[in-house]
């Protein structure tokens, strides 16, 4: 908090040149001797800042004191601007800090990125699911919705929701699932029906999936698919795993394997062929038969 009023301090000065201790303490809503308190904590800092009696006095900073010469180097400057950027295309309220930061670091050159987490398609209603998504993570608040798997069945959950991850040109949320009594993700495109419980929750991420100790397991696939989804094949898979031969793209490649996979390879339509291991293409046989089945 403190850091947060050092920092509130200068801003403002710099916007307003010239504060009294009153006006501070009223801004921050504390003792104007806790400000006289910042106020010498930020010249040990070596800020400049300084206090003048009379009608006219007050606290200011040294005229053409410029923020970045004193706290941060250009790099870091560009780091935060970098995050605060990114945080905007995520529509999260900043109250619009990366502008005054922009300003006090005297950035006028233009973005040299830019951000798009969107999804080609993707509704309104998607945007609202991840917003509300959002704020029962805030407010830790359990949260139930209609779950699509990979072969369309649906199932009813109850989340505890901890993190949101993007993976892939898509949106996960990882939660826990009270009911499998584990964490579980879920693709934001398949969640429907979603509400806000008026439940709490008190569970934190206590498991780093990026470093978790015990990886997914995995499966090795060798897969020939064809050439018109060169695209698919070079987007998709390293370069290492790819032998181009004639017509088709042979594949070998490690995957999670869990249900997400076969909707993975049946995504590819008839353009895909499964060699081995023999299970994955026994499946896959089944999945195909069924879904004929369907129309008869």
């Amino acid at each position: 908090m403190k850091q947060n009023r050092l920092f509130g301090i200068i801003y403002l000065l710099l916007s307003k040149k010239t504060m009294t201790a009153k006006e501070l303490s009223e801004y921050f809503e504390v003792s104007t001797r806790t400000i006289y308190r910042d106020i010498e904590l930020l010249s040990e800092l070596n800020i400049p800042i300084y206090m003048s009696k009379g009608k006219n006095g007050g606290i200011f900073l040294l005229e053409d004191y410029k923020f970045d010469k004193s706290l941060l180097t250009n790099e870091e400057q560009n780091q935060i601007l970098f995050s605060l950027e990114g945080m905007n295309k995520l529509q999260i309220d900043n109250n619009n800090i990366y502008e005054k930061l922009k300003n006090i670091f005297s950035k006028d050159e233009e973005s040299w990125f830019d951000v798009d987490f969107s999804v080609w398609g993707e509704s309104d209603t998607h945007n609202q699911v991840f917003n509300l998504i959002k704020n029962s993570i805030l407010n830790k608040q359990v949260v139930e919705f209609s779950y699509f798997n990979s072969y369309g069945k649906t199932t009813k959950r109850k989340v505890e929701p901890l993190k949101l991850y993007f993976r892939y040109n898509s949106w996960y949320l990882c939660g826990f699932d009270q009911e499998k009594n584990d964490y579980r993700f879920f693709k934001l495109m398949r969640i429907k029906n979603f509400k806000t419980l008026s439940q709490n929750f008190e569970r934190t991420m206590d498991i780093d999936f990026d470093k978790n100790d015990k990886p997914p397991k995995m499966v090795k696939l060798v897969l020939q698919i064809d050439k018109c989804l060169a695209y698919r094949v070079y987007d998709e898979f390293d370069e290492s795993e790819i032998t181009d031969i004639d017509n088709t793209f042979l594949v070998k490649a490690q995957l999670p394997f869990n249900d997400w996979i076969y909707g993975y390879i049946l995504s590819f339509g008839e353009h895909i062929k499964v060699l081995e291991p023999s299970f994955v293409k026994k499946e896959i046989i089944d999945i195909l038969n069924k879904s004929i089945n369907n129309y008869f």
